[in-house]
């Protein structure tokens, strides 16, 4: 199979069931950020391949498994509001990162002051991967009326949420100290 078609060559792709659409449209922008945060997870999951830490194996298989649910959020933002959705999320993906969430939280200390995005590289790239999920969040919600039944909004949302719970373990995992937003006050004693 040939990987390029030219096709798009004047700024057009196909959707699933093969309805033409501009690259720039709101459901090709939804669903190419879905595929970003999925690369940016790829990444992450090969830094954390490179550490030693007790929750190493879990994190990755749960990576791992987000990863293909993008997958299925990419098809149903793919799929015309016409058509019918073949891969569709279920509540048991929302409730598992939920599940997860608090899990990861029981091993992290409270959150007293906002926290800056770094730490551990495979952290700071899960921070990346979870601000390009609201970016996909946010794009996602501008096609709420299109997308029937559909939990995809609610799933990036707590997406997110579990990024950025995982990224805090990663760097509690590996002994690496969150970075606490300085407040006004406190920069200003520098």
């Amino acid at each position: 199979m040939r990987i390029y078609t030219r096709s798009g060559d004047k700024g057009e792709t196909s959707l699933i069931y093969g309805k033409r659409v501009a690259k720039d449209h709101l459901r090709v922008e939804a669903y190419g950020t879905c595929d970003e945060v999925n690369a940016i997870i790829g990444q992450a999951i090969s830094l954390i391949e490179q550490e030693e830490f007790s929750e190493k194996q879990r994190l990755i298989r749960q990576l791992s498994t987000v990863q293909t649910l993008l997958f299925h959020v990419g098809a149903e933002l793919a799929t015309p509001e016409e058509k019918e959705v073949t891969w569709k999320l279920e509540q048991q993906h929302i409730t598992q990162l939920e599940q997860q969430i608090d899990k990861w939280q029981e091993y992290l200390p409270e959150l007293d002051n906002f926290i800056l995005p770094g730490g551990h590289l495979a952290a700071s790239t899960l921070h990346h991967a979870r601000t390009v999920t609201r970016r996909a969040e946010r794009l996602t919600v501008g096609l709420k009326d299109e997308l029937k039944d559909s939990l995809a909004i609610p799933y990036l949302n707590r997406l997110s949420d579990y990024l950025f719970v995982t990224a805090r373990l990663i760097n509690q995992q590996l002994g690496v100290d969150e970075i606490v937003l300085l407040t006004e006050s406190s920069s200003q004693n520098t």
